[in-house]
């Protein structure tokens, strides 16, 4: 007869294989049935373009995982815009000169942007020379207290025993 719990351990896989697939966030369900372009290749670009744009409802998601509104409506424009001919570089900048620099989720270099670029560069530095100059104004101080004289002549005696 099996042990009780290898009989188990089926049903706990699958009730912990349940609630996996249950609770884990499904992305692909953002963007909703109708707005799938029925030309693969243009559905493909949709795509790609969509998931380098922010949602600026949610901040943190790009448009293509987002369910807000106003990301389904920029999904149904970048859509538009390609079936109309535009280029992906065209869709995106024109959302660019509606929404500004902020609806792309990796902002481009430009002179609107070497801050938030040079930034992180800029802090390393400045926090590599502290930490350096810290270390040599330490190196040259003594560790420990300086002794008075008594104290030395005391340790000598001692020492001299």
């Amino acid at each position: 007869m099996p042990h009780p719990s290898r009989r188990r351990s089926p049903v706990l896989l699958r009730l912990s294989l349940f609630l996996v697939l249950l609770l884990a966030p499904l992305a692909a369900f953002a963007v909703n049935p109708d707005e799938v372009l029925t030309d693969p290749a243009l559905e493909a670009r949709a795509r790609h373009i969509s998931t380098e744009l922010r949602c600026m409802v949610c901040q943190n998601q790009s448009i293509d995982d987002s369910n807000a509104d106003l990301a389904r409506d920029l999904r149904l424009l970048v859509r538009k815009r390609l079936v109309d001919g535009d280029s992906d570089r065209q869709v995106v900048d024109y959302l660019v000169s509606r929404y500004g620099e902020f609806v792309l989720l990796k902002p481009r270099l430009s002179e609107k942007t070497w801050l938030l670029w040079g930034a992180p560069v800029a802090l390393f530095c400045v926090g590599g020379a502290a930490l350096f100059i810290y270390a040599r104004r330490r190196s040259g101080k003594p560790t420990g207290t300086l002794l008075t004289t008594d104290e030395e002549k005391r340790l000598n005696e001692i020492l001299a025993k």
